[in-house]
């Protein structure tokens, strides 16, 4: 089905982001991807919002990528949707046994009736020519949406509980180092999560506030029906832009300071960190390997390596891995080779993922999978669902995950509280929107 398309010229600001938002919430179905205008050299648009399935796809995990490769090769147009970190379960025939309190179906991915793309000065915005008569009229209507007010903070703000306790962690962090003691893996990235029961929140303004608090270069807002992923991730998991493909993971954390000298040399320290960069460099080759499986012989190369990337509350360490793919490379097949991702793995990937299933106390879902899109030319984009909050509302429950990796060098004492630092900013936006 072909679409129509009308470029506007526009100044994509916070308040029209907002109205965007406000807007789109009357659709069944909702994609918003926000670069947050971050500065990054592998970049295609400042932000995108898809709305309103003509066509889409759920499964569970069983023969999953087969299914999405064929439901993106016969609608040959954009898509959106995500993929859950238990499509593992397809890949290398593993199996997901703790609880799902949440119920995203494994995959999902749909095909809007309206798109915009927003560049830097202008907005494409793209109808499927069955609804293009209502492009004009939405857009104005857009431009001259009346937003509602923002609610005050609640006076008895959401209780939020930890599904691992303190010691428990301890306990099981002291078994996965066993098992790296004993060689079963180098490194495997354990998580944690933070979660409330019967609760109502505000989903758009939870992520309006944990965007604004976190500004990161991924960040997304998703909705299918009852199911709401809010996420403010800083890590791009795999983009394919003609025969490139990049990967770029994250391994590798330190706090922000206020003071700038000491900001500074925090970056210093980061840089040089033993630990620090070998949990990055172990990863990096994970990345590495996966990419040689489907590239072109020679052409997978580290384009950086360990670099510090400085966010609004943390600095991280970034690798970016490149490679050349034939011409004739299936998107689903090039993801389904590289998924789950090294970064919220381990290594090796099979045995660190058994070692997970076993000590973790709640099945991952979304969390630790992938958000973004498929284009009609067979480029596409996704990110790391990390720093995100995960919101079911029929069930009134609501979770966000953190994590770290676990190497030989870790204490875990300071793994502890690497976690907390990462869920400072989830729980602050939902402290302010429940």
């Amino acid at each position: 089905m072909r679409r129509t398309s009308v470029t506007y010229s526009v100044e994509l600001d916070a308040f029209l982001k907002r109205k965007l938002l406000h807007w789109a919430e009357q659709f069944h179905e909702v994609a918003w991807l926000d670069s947050n205008d971050y500065a990054q050299e592998h970049s295609s648009y400042r932000a995108i919002l898809a709305v309103d399935a003509l066509t889409s796809i759920q499964t569970d995990c069983e023969n999953a990528f087969q299914d999405l490769d064929e439901y993106q090769s016969n609608i040959n147009d954009w898509l959106f949707g995500y993929l859950t970190y238990d499509l593992k379960n397809d890949v290398e025939q593993l199996s997901s046994n703790n609880q799902d309190r949440l119920g995203f179906p494994d995959l999902f991915f749909f095909q809007p009736k309206r798109l915009f793309l927003f560049s830097e000065s202008t907005v494409e915005i793209k109808y499927l020519n069955m609804i293009a008569d209502d492009l004009e009229s939405d857009w104005n209507e857009i431009l001259n949406f009346a937003l509602p007010e923002v609610d005050p903070p609640k006076q008895q703000p959401i209780k939020i509980r930890l599904r691992t306790s303190k010691d428990s962690y301890f306990e099981k962090v002291n078994r996965m180092l066993a098992h790296i003691e004993r060689g079963d893996i180098y490194e495997a990235n354990f998580c944690q999560e933070f979660y409330s029961e019967e609760v109502e929140i505000d989903p758009i303004g939870t992520f309006e506030h944990l965007n604004d608090i976190s500004r990161p270069p991924f960040a997304t807002y998703m909705k299918r029906g009852e199911h709401y992923a809010m996420s403010a991730s800083p890590e791009r998991y795999l983009r394919k832009s003609g025969r490139e493909v990049i990967s770029q993971p994250i391994k590798g954390t330190a706090k922000r300071f206020h003071n700038e000298a000491l900001d500074k040399e925090i970056i210093t320290k980061l840089k040089n960190d033993p630990k620090e960069r070998s949990e990055n460099i172990m990863i990096t080759d994970l990345v590495r390997n996966d990419l040689s499986r489907f590239a072109e012989k020679g052409s997978v190369v580290v384009e950086e390596l360990c670099a510090v990337y400085t966010f609004e509350q943390v600095h991280q360490l970034i690798s970016t891995v490149r490679c050349i793919v034939p011409a004739d490379a299936k998107p689903a097949e090039l993801i389904r080779y590289t998924f789950p991702m090294g970064s919220m793995t381990g290594a090796p990937k099979v045995s660190a993922m058994k070692i997970i299933e076993e000590l973790e106390d709640t099945r991952r879902g979304l969390y630790s999978g992938a958000i973004g899109y498929f284009a009609p030319n067979n480029d596409f984009d996704f990110n790391v669902v990390i720093r995100s909050i995960l919101y079911n509302s029929k069930l009134h429950y609501v979770s966000y995950s953190v994590g770290g990796a676990i190497t030989a060098q870790s204490v875990p004492e300071n793994e502890y509280e690497e976690c907390l630092l990462k869920a400072k900013a989830m729980r602050e936006a939902l402290e302010r929107h429940s």
